[in-house]
């Protein structure tokens, strides 16, 4: 038999290959020592770059995405006219032989030459920018709560358990009895006079707990603690102003997103920690052109920043099914089959922020007691634990999410979930109507007049 060579079609002729680094990038436009060069990392070097690009007639670009090294390069690149795909790291670690960054700028080069990457999931500039204002969000969020533990601990030091008379020691009856007790009050029955009416421990037993030891120590670390949360929430709602804004003239800016009004879901909790200042009911309807997320049970406010700030509208159209969209959220089993036989389907590892914030939904959803996507979430967690059935349930949630905004399909529930309020009224009309029918009641007699 004679041998034969075998050839891989080149799909990109004018390709080239970066290894993005901290310091300095490395970009092959061929496989031969002379086509390797290192550029340095600053805005002259980029420059430099694109120009040694141009002159070698590369058309289309592959390149790592290393930490956050490759942003500004990425963004020169795409401003001087190439075609840039981001590549995830592991589809270029195979390399064979010893590893250098010669040798990974030349590899990656050769797979994007056969057209053998894939390009990696960019949202558009707009959602981009309203993401760096999330994620700061959430960090200062996250912040904020490391201190109030801090606050937790040093009260506890100076034999004030406010943490076990009040739920919150920084909602409304924590934060005055804090702002009292720094301001030099010492008396437990003077700052128990700033307990709120809700409060379920009474005026007595609240002074019981706020019995002061003297350590002065710890009285000055909490006074610098509440300072730093007190700043805190002056940054956020400075963040909120700015998102808020931004959404605002994104919509005033779209005709399309003007003209929708939604309806009023007095029902949904208000979370503290959701956007300050904004009804995320209305701003999120007109942002989605007329499309409802609100509607469906267990979505909040952070769920749909976290949609919005996520990927956005025009980034989840990107898409074309709603089983790549779960598969890029990692909420759909990997199943691995060989000889006809699934190996192991288990999901892979990673949480992107908007899987949590789906997961987070999920697990809300599984405390209603009921509802069509909470009979769902009971089933699967009967069989395989509530872990497994938050997973499901946060990849139903992706797949409805998807059809309403991409096919604009109205969420329309096979059981609907009536909230307390809603319950009542119900139950009320069911009872009137008992007693129309009880006492053989006429509409006149009950001064409605027929027409």
């Amino acid at each position: 038999m004679s041998s034969e060579n075998m050839t891989l079609e080149v799909v990109n002729p004018n390709a080239a290959g970066i290894d993005i680094g901290s310091r300095s990038h490395w970009v092959a436009v061929g496989q031969n020592a002379e086509d390797v060069k290192e550029f340095g990392v600053y805005s002259e070097d980029h420059e430099a770059l694109c120009q040694w690009l141009t002159k070698h007639k590369v058309t289309s670009i592959a390149m790592e995405s290393t930490g956050t090294y490759w942003q500004n390069l990425f963004s020169s690149l795409v401003a001087h006219g190439f075609d840039v795909i981001l590549v995830n790291g592991r589809q270029t670690k195979n390399i064979k032989g010893k590893k250098t960054d010669i040798k990974d700028c030349q590899w990656i080069q050769k797979l994007h030459c056969l057209g053998l990457l894939s390009n990696s999931f960019l949202p558009d500039s707009t959602t981009d920018i309203i993401r760096t204002y999330s994620r700061h969000r959430q960090n200062i969020l996250q912040q904020s709560a490391r201190t109030v533990l801090k606050m937790q601990k040093y009260l506890r030091l100076m034999n004030l358990r406010l943490d076990v008379v009040v739920k919150d020691i920084v909602g409304e009856t924590g934060t005055k009895i804090i702002s009292a007790f720094i301001a030099g009050e010492r008396s437990g029955k003077k700052l128990a006079e700033n307990r709120h009416y809700n409060c379920r421990k009474s005026e007595e037993e609240i002074a019981k707990a706020l019995q002061f030891n003297g350590r002065a120590d710890y009285m000055f670390a909490l006074k610098h603690e509440w300072e730093t949360y007190l700043h805190l929430q002056q940054q956020l709602n400075e963040v909120d102003t700015q998102i808020k804004e931004l959404l605002t003239n994104i919509i005033d800016k779209d005709d399309n997103k003007k003209q929708h009004v939604a309806t009023q879901k007095t029902h949904k909790r208000k979370n503290k920690n959701t956007l300050r200042g904004t009804d995320m009911n209305q701003m999120a309807y007109q942002y989605f052109e007329g499309i409802d997320l609100m509607a469906i049970e267990g979505v909040n406010d952070a769920t749909i920043m976290s949609i919005i700030s996520e990927i956005g509208l025009e980034g989840i159209k990107k898409f074309e099914t709603s089983k790549q969209f779960t598969a890029w959220l990692r909420l759909a089993p990997n199943n691995k089959i060989s000889g006809g036989k699934v190996l192991n389907h288990h999901i892979p590892k990673g949480s992107s922020r908007l899987k949590i914030a789906l997961r987070n939904a999920a697990n809300a959803i599984g405390n209603l007691k009921e509802g069509h996507l909470s009979d769902f979430f009971k089933r699967i967690c009967y069989k395989k634990g509530r872990t497994t059935a938050i997973n499901a349930t946060a990849r139903k949630l992706a797949v409805i999410i998807w059809n309403m905004l991409v096919k604009e399909m109205p969420y329309e529930s096979p059981t609907q979930y009536l909230f307390l309020d809603e319950k009542r009224k119900l139950g009320l009309v069911k009872r009137i109507k008992k007693q129309i029918a009880k006492f053989e009641l006429q509409p006149e007699q009950l001064g409605f007049a027929i027409t």
